[in-house]
């Protein structure tokens, strides 16, 4: 096991690095400059000082002489300095990073203990009405578009019944609250854009589930075990679930991307301080190094999800571990 994972790290080095080339010089094909952008901030400002400003900020150089410096401090774990507050990108990121994460893990866990379940009665119970609801749940899941969703949601919990916070992750007078009225209002802040979040994944893991299920339901084993005379139940949740598991797990690996970047759409609608949030406000603003830091720590935990979800496919399955011997 310790060689397969050795063997998998060493493989994500080409690939950051390739993303990395990739993505920088497409940030530096899109128009506009953050130099340009404060200069239309100030009319005032001359030619002269636009062209300090390049210089200040490296943008004078070819792109490949910006890529290499930007290696070179990120080879001393230095992600540069904002173009629009000078302040650490890393500082910046740590600050909004623990949030995406917990939303998105938050998302996971719902995706995980409401999808299975729906699957696998729809796979046991295949035709029945709970199945034929299934599947039309999962095609609206698929069919509506996220900002959406979390437009309606939010003008229907929010502003019509008032049940829910629209905006942030805590209230005003937050810091008068007891530790049970915090956590109360926390909760109540991330229903909706942990919702959001988990509504496509959910759609999606539920008809994986069910058809993985199916496959597994129809194999000779289980035929077997049902000829013995085994209990349903064990024959069910035992011997199929663990098999039909298998691929759910490295489906939901792949799912790490789509969970981070959909945190850009919920974040910037729900006013979540979170790393989407400032992604979004760094396009905007052509903050260089603040989108190639969050593209680039984005691009790890999507390999290091990657890199995990083949660990507990490992640990499931031995013949993962014998053939990475």
């Amino acid at each position: 096991m310790v060689g397969y994972i050795s063997r998998r790290l060493i493989g994500m080095l080409p690939v950051l690095f390739g993303i990395t080339v990739v993505t920088f010089f497409v940030i530096h094909l899109s128009p506009g400059k953050p130099t340009r952008l404060q200069a239309e901030m100030s009319p005032r400002i001359s030619l002269e000082a636009r062209e300090r400003l390049d210089r200040l900020y490296g943008l004078d150089k070819p792109v490949h002489e910006q890529y290499w410096q930007w290696v070179k401090r990120l080879a001393r774990f230095d992600l540069g300095r904002s173009f629009v507050d000078e302040r650490p990108v890393s500082t910046k990121i740590i600050e909004r990073l623990p949030i995406t994460i917990a939303i998105n893990v938050l998302s996971l866990a719902l995706i995980f203990s409401i999808a299975v379940p729906i699957g696998v009665a729809s796979a046991v119970r295949e035709g029945s009405l709970l199945d034929r609801v299934s599947t039309v749940v999962v095609f609206i899941g698929f069919a509506v578009p996220t900002f959406w969703l979390a437009l309606l949601l939010m003008s229907f919990f929010g502003v019509h019944l008032g049940w829910l916070p629209i905006s942030g992750i805590k209230s005003i007078d937050f810091e008068e609250y007891n530790i049970i009225e915090k956590c109360i209002d926390m909760a109540g802040h991330l229903i909706l854009p942990v919702f959001v979040s988990a509504f496509a994944g959910l759609a999606g893991i539920s008809r994986y589930m069910r058809t993985s299920m199916l496959d597994v339901l129809n194999r000779d084993f289980i035929r077997t075990a049902r000829a013995k005379g085994l209990p349903e139940n064990k024959v069910i949740y035992k011997h199929a679930l663990k098999n039909a598991l298998l691929p759910i797990v490295t489906i939901v690996g792949l799912s790490v991307p789509g969970l981070i970047g959909g945190s850009v759409i919920f974040e910037s609608i729900y006013a979540i301080p979170g790393m989407g949030k400032l992604f979004y406000d760094s396009v905007m603003a052509r903050d260089y190094p603040v989108i190639m830091g969050i593209l680039f720590i984005g691009a790890v935990l999507t390999l290091v999800g990657n890199l995990l979800a083949d660990v507990i496919y490992a640990c499931v399955d031995p013949r993962i571990r014998v053939s990475g011997r």
